[in-house]
């Protein structure tokens, strides 16, 4: 069940614009003129299957995540620290809270993908229980590239 004296918080559609100054800062990637255009996000924050995840130290923005089910399976998503705030547990912190958050919709099994150049991000999620696996393979279909 998730803490309710959290410090963490669902982000709403007045979040979208320091959601992705985070992305920036953070050096994550995003697709501003496909699938993180403003509308998108707003659509995917409107889905009950798909939460924001924030966690703010004095009014700022310093960690997000999404995460999100399809009833089988939860992801987590575009997991991003403020450079300043990293190596302080804060992403760990966020990783349960998704965690938390999927279990309270009765999901038991977590899942991420990480870009092959991103050692940072498998440490992580190895140092939080997660298991590596190299005999998957993944396969994409984009409409247009920048989706």
């Amino acid at each position: 069940m998730i803490d309710k004296t959290k410090s963490y918080t669902f982000l709403t559609s007045a979040d979208i614009d320091r959601i992705i100054i985070l992305w920036q800062t953070a050096g994550l990637s995003h697709r501003p003129q496909g699938r993180d255009t403003k509308d998108n996000i707003l659509n995917q924050m409107q889905q009950e299957s798909t939460k924001f995840i924030g966690i703010f130290k004095e009014g700022v923005l310093i960690a997000v995540s999404i995460v999100s089910h399809n009833g089988r399976k939860g992801w987590i998503n575009r997991l991003a620290v403020h450079p300043e705030f990293r190596r302080k547990g804060i992403a760990c912190k966020l990783i349960k809270y998704c965690e938390d958050w999927l279990s309270s919709e009765g999901i038991e099994i977590f899942a991420v993908l990480i870009e092959a150049d991103n050692p940072d991000s498998m440490a992580l999620f190895a140092n939080n229980e997660y298991t590596r696996h190299n005999d998957i393979i993944y396969f994409t279909k984009k409409k247009y590239p920048e989706v």
